[in-house]
């Protein structure tokens, strides 16, 4: 990874303070978890927006046509031309606190950890890894795990685990 990534966290629901204990520091340590397997190209910086489900549902809706709240969504920034020296913009992940805080508990994960894999999972995305095909999630499922070992949290989709997802 390259050196200091910029990792700016806005915390929009105030229920993230008291469902997740040290909500930015966690999210940061997931980001660069990220950042650090999967090798940007250049100093980057991106945005982790911690809001709730109507926020969700209404860039789930905008965005992807799916009037619905989800856990994780992730914005690239796109391929902006930069000014020499400047940091990669990679772009924006925004989680909502009620959709994983009950996916947490039907999964019997810690929310700390379905947290850092959902963080992990956007930052991945904003690095270009999707889950289209068959092909395309194992590749990002396995870099999702490798991150979390990293993390010391368990693989989120061990079919061992209770209603394991197979992705976010």
């Amino acid at each position: 990874m390259n050196p200091d990534p910029d990792i700016g966290i806005r915390i929009t629901a105030p229920d993230w303070r008291r469902a997740v204990p040290g909500v930015r520091a966690l999210c940061r340590r997931a980001a660069r978890s990220a950042l650090t397997v999967a090798r940007p190209p250049a100093a980057c910086e991106l945005a982790i927006i911690l809001a709730d489900d109507a926020t969700l549902r209404r860039l789930n809706h905008a965005f992807r046509g799916h009037d619905k709240p989800t856990n994780v969504l992730a914005f690239p920034a796109g391929d902006a031309v930069r000014p020499v020296g400047a940091p990669l913009q990679l772009g924006d992940v925004v989680l909502a606190v009620e959709t994983i805080l009950a996916e947490a508990r039907s999964q019997g994960k810690t929310p700390a950890a379905h947290v850092s894999h959902l963080v992990i999972h956007g930052v991945l995305h904003l690095l270009g890894f999707d889950h289209g095909t068959a092909a395309e999630a194992r590749r990002m499922e396995a870099t999702e795990v490798a991150v979390l070992t990293c993390l010391a949290i368990a693989d989120p989709y061990w079919e061992g685990t209770r209603a394991a997802p197979r992705r976010p």
